[in-house]
């Protein structure tokens, strides 16, 4: 181990993929060493999750400013962290997290943290001449109970967009697909591409808008999640490929932004359901169509119905929590307790720094839950989920349509990984 200590600290105001502005930080060690890291945003955000630190002054960017948190870098926290051992990420964590002194990252921000957390993970690899997934590797195995190795994820990409973030009918926010039936990313991606384009077809033949939303999928004036699906299977068979057997399709209901009054409130096709009329109306999607994942399928605080669901659907489906969870330790211990849900979405800037990150995926696969990394709707031109997911081995990862270069730039860093270093594909069971 080298005796460099971290010594310059510099955060900048940047712009992340919905021309918002986001934090970079670029951290400097003693041999001169640097690297920087850029924190993307969500827009569909759970109320458990951290807070961002945001300038709140319409004057500037409409009140979404960063300069308070790029101030709250290059002072406060450049002073506390100057001269530290960077290859000690848990104590670099812990300094951050005790500095902010909250349980929710409301001080100084999860966006401030984050943006440390993550640059001093990318120097640190750097400077031991490691491919960052390889770094990941090494430090996972100091939170895992069992040693993990390196694999490469299943893409579920995101190719039709609804909910906030696209401007149609659509109540259910992400249809995506998740090509699992191939030996390698490859001809996963491949396949994933093909079908997107495809699908783009499919809708020019309908008159229908191929303008794509904030995740890189189309957004087209659709009314229901059924007329959604059938178009989907459409594009599926005219690719070439098999619904079902070679590809799958994927939902992210974000039921808590439908959920008010006790009801859920699917406007786009005039419904409302109570959780156990939704559950059954999963469940019958689920029968129709070859639905291999449900996110988000109820309110985020809606524990008992996310256990009704999961007893329900659980056997063969994956029903991942994000809302739910918020890769928070304690809301997934409770999870793992209840048997809600049997999957946990991974988004580093939910917690605010790569230590937690890291022991919220080690007590996910360390309790037989499945873990998927993910990006967030405002994302950077950062690659680091692509390395963190084969780092950790998650099996999936969820960033996006091969659309838009915030979102193509992780998969082509999964490319150069498989093509470089030849490692293992596929979901773990």
């Amino acid at each position: 181990m080298s005796n460099e200590i971290i010594k310059g600290v510099v955060a900048y105001e940047v712009l992340d993929s919905r021309g918002n502005p986001t934090l970079a930080t670029e951290i400097t060690l003693s041999n001169n060493t640097s690297s920087t890291a850029f924190v993307p945003s969500g827009a569909s955000t759970g109320k458990h999750e951290s807070i961002e630190k945001r300038d709140h002054d319409p004057k500037r960017y409409l009140g979404k400013g960063v300069s308070q948190a790029v101030s709250l870098v290059n002072g406060k926290i450049r002073d506390l962290i100057t001269g530290l051992d960077p290859f000690n990420q848990k104590e670099l964590d812990s300094i951050l997290c005790k500095a902010d002194g909250t349980d929710n990252k409301s001080k100084l921000g999860s966006n401030t943290l984050l943006s440390v957390s993550l640059a001093n993970l990318r120097v640190s690899s750097k400077c031991q001449q490691l491919p960052l997934f390889e770094y990941i590797n090494k430090l996972s195995n100091e939170f895992f109970i069992k040693p993990i190795g390196t694999g490469l994820p299943v893409p579920m990409m995101n190719i039709l967009n609804g909910g906030v973030h696209a401007d149609n009918k659509l109540d259910f926010q992400e249809f995506m697909i998740q090509p699992l039936g191939f030996q390698n990313l490859k001809s996963s991606i491949r396949c994933g591409v093909e079908v997107f384009h495809e699908l783009g077809n499919v809708l020019k033949k309908k008159n229908l808008s191929t303008s794509v939303g904030d995740e890189g999928g189309y957004a087209p004036k659709l009314n229901s999640t059924e007329e959604a699906l059938e178009l989907i299977i459409q594009a599926i068979e005219l690719a070439g490929y098999k619904p079902g057997l070679e590809v799958f399709i994927c939902l992210d209901c974000a039921s808590s932004e439908l959920f008010g009054k006790k009801k859920y409130s699917l406007k786009g096709m005039e419904r409302e359901y109570e959780t156990l009329e939704l559950i059954s109306y999963l469940k019958n999607l689920r029968s129709k169509f070859p639905i291999s994942s449900i996110e988000d399928g109820l309110d985020e605080d809606d524990w008992n119905g996310w256990k009704k669901l999961t007893e329900e659907l659980g056997n063969n489906t994956q029903i991942v929590g994000d809302d739910l969870f918020v890769t928070n330790e304690t809301r997934i211990k409770k999870g793992i307790r209840n048997k809600a849900a049997n999957s946990v979405l991974i988004k580093m800037n939910q917690i605010g720094t790569v230590s937690e990150t890291l022991k919220a995926i080690s007590l996910t696969k360390d309790n037989n839950f499945r873990t998927i990394i993910s990006h967030r709707s405002g994302e950077t031109e950062d690659t680091s989920i692509a390395d963190l997911s084969v780092g950790v081995n998650s099996g999936q990862i969820k960033t996006g349509a091969p659309s838009r270069s915030e979102r193509v730039a992780k998969y082509n860093r999964l490319l150069i990984i498989e093509e470089k270093f030849k490692l293992k594909f596929g979901v773990e069971q």
